[in-house]
Order: C-alpha cells, then sequence, then structure tokens
C-alpha cells in the first residue's frame, strides 16, 4: 500500500547520501542527536507487532528496488515496529536510533506510518551501509487537520494525477483530501439513482461549454479512496448547495432554482419538497461511497443567483408557511434542512464560512474560513462553538498567483500568495486581532481552484513545492519552524520534483522557472 509513496522518499534521497534527521520534511518537532553513530547493516531486517505487520511488505517490496537489502524478520530486526500506548495522539510516533538499531514506536498505525516515512529518509539518506547519528526524534503534528483541497468541476483533473497528489501527501503528512466534485461547470461523480448527472451535468468545464462527459464513476472512487486511505487519508467529499447548482439543475431542471443574469440557474429551488427528496437520495449514495465521518454541502455565494426565488410561488409560501423574513432566511432554511438529512445519515456536516450564520448546530458542524477579508466570521466561528479549518484565500488559495511576475493566475487587491507566505501561516498577524490559538481551529487546509488551472502541467506548477510549505506549516510548531532552513531543504525536494517529472515552479530560481500558463481567458 506504500510502494509510491516509498518510491517517492527514495528517488528523493538515495541521491543525497549524509541526509541527516533535520533533512526531514516536515520538520521534526523535536530532535535530539546523541553522541555516536549506529552503521547500516548490508541487509536491513524489519520487526512489527501484530498491530503493524501490514506496514512492512511494501516497505521490504520498495527498498529492495533501490538496493537496500530489506527483509522480514520475526524479531530483533534492525527496524523494529512497536506499539507504545503512551503515544496517545494517534499521529504521534518515537524513533529512537541506538546502536543496536532503530526503533519506532506509535500507539497507531497512522502514526507508525509517519514514523516510517521519517526513518526511509534517513536511511536512504546515509545511503548503503552508510552510518546515521544516534538520535531520537519524538514527533507529532501542530494540527489534526492537514488539508489539500481539489476543484474538479471547473477542469478534470483525472484519477492519475489525484493519485500522484495523493502519494505526495502521505510522504508529507497532510491526512485530509477535501474533494470539490460538484458546481456550476459540471458534476463530476457518477450517482446510480440519478444518471444524469453524469451523462448532461458532466459535460462541459471553465473553458469549453460543449466538452465531452468527464467525470468518475463509482468503482473510480472506491479506488481512489481506498488508495487514499491505505496513506491514511480520509476523502470529504463536496456536494455544493444551495448554489453553485448550474451542472446539477441542466440535468434536471425540475430542481432550479433559477439564477441571475451572469449566474443562470445557479441554485437549487427552495421551495419545492422535491429538492430535499432529490438532494438527500444523491448525499445516500454519496455516504456510501465515502467513509469519512464529514460531508461538505459548500453553503456559499447563494447570493449570486438567488434573486428569481423571490418570483417563485412556491418560495413565496414557504416564507409565509415558515415566517421566513427575506431570501437569506430561505437560504438558511435549506441549510438547516440539508444539515439534518447530513446528520441522520450519520455524517457532520462542512460548509464554507457563510454558514456560519445559519443557525446549524456547532456539535454537528465544522466551518471552512475562507474570507481572509472577513475575520469578523473567523471570531464568531470560533466564539460560537465551530470546529473551524482555516483556508484563507490569502495565502492558502493556490490558483493564486506566486511570483509577482506571474501574470496568470488570480490576485486580490495586488496580494498573492507567494510559498513564503505559505509556510508563514498561521503565524502571521491577522487584521482584526482574531487569535488562531483558539482549542476551536482544527487546522489549516490550502484550495486549489481550477478556474486558471486546465491541465495537468498547470495544476503540478500551481500545487508544487507549496505543498511543501503548507505541510510543514500545519505540521511543525512555530518553534522549530525556519524558513531559511527549509529553502536549505528545498533544493533537494526539487531535485524530486524533476526526478518524479513535475512541474513545478522553481521559486529559488525564478529567472530560469517560466511560468505555466493558465487557460486563455
Amino acid at each position: 500500500m506504500m510502494k509510491n509513496i516509498f518510491t517517492i522518499l527514495m528517488i528523493m534521497l538515495v541521491s543525497a547520501p549524509g541526509a541527516s534527521a533535520q533533512e526531514i520534511t516536515p520538520r521534526p518537532n523535536h530532535y535530539e542527536t546523541q553522541a555516536g553513530t549506529v552503521n547500516l547493516p548490508r541487509t536491513i531486517t524489519i520487526t512489527a507487532n501484530d498491530e503493524f505487520d501490514d506496514l512492512i511488505p511494501d516497505f521490504v517490496e520498495t527498498a529492495q528496488k533501490f538496493s537496500i537489502h530489506t527483509q522480514r524478520k520475526e524479531e530483533n530486526g534492525f527496524i523494529r515496529l512497536s506499539k507504545n500506548e503512551a503515544l496517545n495522539n494517534p499521529e504521534e510516533y518515537r524513533i529512537r536510533i541506538a546502536p543496536t538499531g532503530i526503533l519506532i514506536e506509535a500507539g497507531s498505525p497512522n502514526g507508525c506510518f509517519y514514523g516510517l516515512q521519517s526513518t526511509l529518509q534517513l536511511i536512504t539518506g546515509a545511503g548503503r551501509e552508510g552510518t546515521l547519528p544516534l538520535a531520537v526524534i519524538q514527533d507529532k503534528p501542530r494540527f489534526g487537520w492537514r488539508g489539500v483541497m481539489v476543484d474538479e468541476s471547473r477542469h478534470f483533473i483525472g484519477k492519475a494525477e489525484i493519485m500522484r497528489l495523493l502519494d505526495f501527501m502521505a510522504m508529507y503528512k497532510l491526512n485530509k483530501f477535501h474533494w470539490h466534485l460538484t458546481d456550476s461547470q459540471g458534476w463530476r461523480i457518477e450517482i446510480k439513482k440519478y444518471p444524469l448527472l453524469t451523462t448532461v451535468g458532466a459535460t462541459g468545464n471553465f473553458s469549453d461549454p460543449e466538452a465531452s462527459a468527464q467525470f468518475y464513476t463509482q468503482e473510480d472512487i472506491a479506488e481512489i479512496v481506498k488508495y487514499a486511505s491505505d496513506r491514511f487519508i480520509e476523502i470529504i467529499p463536496e456536494i455544493d448547495m444551495p448554489g453553485h447548482a448550474t451542472a446539477a439543475v441542466k440535468a434536471y431542471p425540475e430542481f432550479s432554482g433559477g439564477g441571475s443574469e451572469k449566474y443562470p440557474h445557479f441554485t437549487f429551488h427552495p421551495g419545492k419538497e422535491g429538492t430535499y427528496t432529490f438532494l438527500t437520495g444523491i448525499l445516500r449514495e454519496i455516504t456510501t461511497l465515502f467513509p469519512s465521518s464529514f460531508i461538505h454541502i459548500g453553503g456559499d455565494e447563494v447570493h449570486f443567483g438567488n434573486k428569481q426565488w423571490h418570483d417563485m410561488p412556491e418560495v413565496r409560501s414557504l416564507m409565509k408557511r415558515e415566517g421566513l423574513e427575506d431570501l437569506v432566511e430561505v437560504e438558511h432554511y435549506f441549510l438547516q434542512r440539508m444539515a439534518d438529512s447530513v446528520k441522520v445519515l450519520g455524517k457532520t456536516v462542512i460548509g464554507w464560512d457563510e454558514v456560519v450564520t445559519a443557525g446549524l448546530p456547532a456539535n454537528n458542524t465544522r466551518v471552512m474560513w475562507w474570507r481572509h477579508d472577513q475575520p469578523q466570521l473567523l471570531e464568531k466561528a470560533l466564539t460560537m462553538g465551530y470546529g473551524t479549518i482555516l483556508c484563507p484565500r490569502i495565502p492558502l488559495y493556490f490558483d493564486f498567483v506566486q511570483h509577482e511576475s506571474h501574470t496568470s493566475g488570480r490576485k486580490w487587491d495586488g496580494a498573492f500568495a507567494p510559498i513564503e507566505s505559505v509556510y508563514e501561516f498561521p503565524s502571521l498577524r491577522l487584521t482584526g486581532g482574531v487569535s488562531f490559538c483558539s482549542p476551536h481551529v482544527m487546522g489549516i487546509q490550502a484550495n486549489v481552484w481550477t478556474e486558471v488551472i486546465h491541465s495537468k502541467e498547470r495544476f503540478q506548477f500551481m500545487v508544487f513545492p507549496r505543498i511543501a510549505a503548507l505541510a510543514e506549516a500545519a505540521w511543525s510548531n512555530d518553534a522549530v519552524k525556519d524558513f531559511r532552513h527549509f529553502d536549505r531543504r528545498m533544493e533537494k525536494m526539487t531535485d524530486l520534483y524533476r526526478k518524479s517529472g513535475i512541474a513545478f515552479f522553481d521559486y529559488r530560481n525564478p529567472g530560469v522557472s517560466p511560468e505555466i500558463m493558465g487557460p486563455e481567458k
């Protein structure tokens, strides 16, 4: 299950002898060197207790491909995987490099998995039959939510590229993949109950409204979900509502709530009972496809296209019956009903920061704060007790340009998202003085919207190497973060990208790293 991740690590480090624990990305939160070294044996043996035994086979297989002779041993291996109940954070691990070998301890398989990621960097960095300094690494993440979102509605990325992204996420110890599968430009997931969602709704993209249908079958979804799970990555699906619904209502126009001149057929119809049945049926299939405890229902930018609700008799009847004073209250009514459906399906709802004012229960709702220019919404979410993921446009929207010389991509009043600002978040001071230290802050996430990303090369260019900075910002505490140290490690990381065929932006040499342009406007 870990073969591709280990392959990435091997490529990165086997050509760079002398790597030490201080070269690990993301940087460990505690690393203590001790006097002495240990020689790596010609054959590296590995032993595990029963709970961690499943992690061994791919480790052995991949290590041997790189001429690192490795084999399972029943007991007293050079590498020993051991359960330690005292390490009670499920992602925590401890590595002890002693004269007799390497002990990896963890309280759960995912902690041991992360320990193996770091250990492989040590071994491959030392080279065959090299030496390692004796050391102790005690490590656990700063944030429990370390995420990446990819929008596949505007432009379809495809299974191979998503799996490659998951490989790098695992290497970087990122653990949440938020999958934006539906929006106005295309519906990208098969729903058996409503086949027109893909035969009709999946046609078109942001660049070409007439493009052939592109979507994931349910078999594709199952394959990718397992691939992610094997790498201890949770996939959180997003089915956007009540706005951003154009692709869905193109397929099923009876559920259209209209729109505006700029955003026609933008919303679902909040006054028709059939709308709620339709969407609940979709979410029921989504629940069977994704074992995640979360379903994201969007809830953003509804005002772009809800003006026609005024003229719909069913909406007027709903407002009278429920005592709703305006269209915002209609929107909130819709969100409350769909949040109830999510809860009945045994899931926790996530929404964009617009849902903070919708009256959803804090104990079954999580909020993604994306509007960096509205810190008051973040403060309100935290004050009300909503678990909150930080993903502000500045600096965590990876469709924003990353260098002052770039012309393809987005900016916000001239601001963009260079790698330095990604790395420093969330240490950056926030306008309004809102604290990021609230216990309700679950973590951080980068969002890759694809209006300006239409090819795999452009996708890679916008993601790499900012994803490495994101990983260290999410995992490493402020006390060990140092951009100069990170920058030195990026020299090795960019070698990895080259060998992996990644079309990355070399921020260290922008003059010789030409911008890969987005689609023509």
